[in-house]
């Protein structure tokens, strides 16, 4: 039972490959059988044939067995795309086959065609193995043409050799019935071998793109998480360098808050990894005000309106936090409006500041942020769009349709979709929702992170 035990520790795949081409090679040797059973049968023994062209019959169809066995496995192969086979192997399984069908005509003639029942079988055993093989290598219709050839050639073999006609229609019979179907047979294991292949590697490619979506997940998150804040670090710096360079005392503040930014960025990737980052719109909104007021640039908030799913908060925050990163970073802004919307079909958040008309204002050039906040605005059949607008300004839309109705109080009716999702809202750690808002601890406004640090920023240290 040892067998058993190894067929049960193989998986479904496995087991179906290993199914299909255990039946071609059964199929294969059940014709080598029927040859040297017929090849040795009791008209045949005691009809004077010679005892080497009876072992010669039996050693042939044997030899022809072991060497179609090795083509239809290459065969198998060429069908599976896995490999080619060399055409002169299977000229070289032509030439056996022919020597091996001579064999047996020779063998027949020895014993007399009347004096032979058996002759038809053995005939057609005599050309199944290489016709089984040669199925799974060429198309169809070459096949059917080397099927035609070989009932030909065994009829009018048969024929030549005195043959009657109730001869001749039971090799047709037996040409049509055995190695025609023991082909399309083939062919079909081999057909049903391939589409567990192709399922196989469907499969795979599956498993890998998943992990190639997580990459690319992961490496967005990290993006929106620490553009941001690494950008404010890299200004406080600048900030702090200058004020060094001035001896002034406030650039040790300035570094504290670059050291307690950094301290935070780091909680956050931890967050990120762990799989518990979570935006909130409010906290997003608060901390990219504060973060934009930081860098000397007016900032206008209005929203977020109640009663917004929380799917939807979550990917607009993450918009908040993109495009404070590119207010940042692009364009030399001075003003920036961020306004939250809501209709009675969907919620619209827009981010507008000046400072873009040289062709360098954020979203100029598409980058991975947008990219990323696109893929995010899907998942909630929300859009983003983003270009310029009159005036030099740089305008950043995104629309995300709202599926549920709330009431006036501005909780969900019924049947609405909960405020919560204890999936994800249950494991998550307690300064998921912070008194003081996450964002804004990222970076204050100027006015509170330095209150004696500079008299008003001119207009180099604030885009500094």
């Amino acid at each position: 039972m040892q067998w058993l035990r190894g067929w049960r520790k193989r998986g479904g795949f496995a087991q179906a490959d290993l199914y299909s081409r255990a039946t071609i090679y059964a199929l294969l040797w059940l014709a080598v059988a029927l040859q040297v059973m017929y090849s040795v049968t009791r008209p045949v023994r005691h009809s004077g044939a010679p005892a080497a062209l009876i072992a010669a019959s039996c050693l042939l169809g044997v030899a022809q067995g072991v060497y179609c066995t090795s083509l239809a496995s290459g065969g198998l192969a060429e069908y599976l795309g896995q490999a080619t086979l060399s055409r002169r192997l299977v000229a070289f399984g032509a030439g056996l086959m022919v020597t091996n069908l001579a064999a047996v005509l020779v063998l027949a003639s020895e014993v007399g065609l009347r004096e032979f029942p058996g002759l038809a079988v053995l005939l057609c055993a005599a050309v199944m193995p290489f016709t089984m093989a040669h199925s799974l290598i060429v198309r169809k219709r070459m096949s059917a043409l080397v099927q035609l050839g070989a009932l030909g050639a065994v009829c009018g073999a048969v024929l030549v050799l005195g043959g009657d006609r109730g001869l001749v229609a039971a090799c047709m019979a037996c040409m049509v019935g055995g190695p025609a179907w023991y082909a399309v047979t083939t062919r079909c294991s081999a057909w049903h071998l391939g589409v567990m292949w192709k399922l196989h590697q469907a499969k795979d490619v599956e498993a890998r793109l998943a992990v190639a979506e997580e990459r690319l997940r992961f490496g967005r998150d990290l993006h929106d998480v620490m553009g941001r804040n690494l950008a404010v670090i890299a200004l406080k710096s600048e900030l702090a360098v200058q004020l060094a360079r001035r001896g002034r005392p406030e650039a040790v503040d300035q570094m504290t808050e670059v050291q307690r930014m950094a301290h935070e960025a780091q909680r956050e990737v931890r967050e990120v990894v762990r799989g518990y980052r979570e935006a909130d719109l409010t906290t997003e909104l608060r901390g990219a005000q504060g973060v934009l007021e930081a860098a000397g640039i007016e900032c206008t908030v209005s929203g977020p309106p109640d009663g917004l799913p929380v799917d939807v908060q979550s990917a607009l925050g993450w918009v908040v936090r993109e495009a404070a990163t590119n207010v940042l970073r692009h364009g030399d802004a001075r003003r920036c409006v961020i306004t939250v919307a809501r209709s009675a079909a969907a919620a619209t958040l827009t981010v507008e500041n000046d400072g873009a008309a040289g062709g360098s204002g954020s979203g100029s050039t598409p980058g991975t942020g947008l990219a990323g906040l696109r893929e995010r605005l899907t998942a909630v059949d929300g859009t983003l769009t983003a270009g310029p607008a009159p005036g030099g300004r740089f305008r950043l839309t995104a629309e995300v349709p709202l599926t549920e109705l709330t009431d006036g109080s501005g909780s969900p009716e019924t049947g609405s979709r909960p405020p919560t999702d204890t999936r994800t809202t249950d494991h998550l750690p307690a300064q998921t929702h912070p008194p003081t808002p996450t964002l804004t601890s990222a970076a204050t406004p100027a006015s509170t992170a330095a209150p004696h640090s500079a008299p008003p920023a001119s207009a180099e240290e604030a885009t500094a």
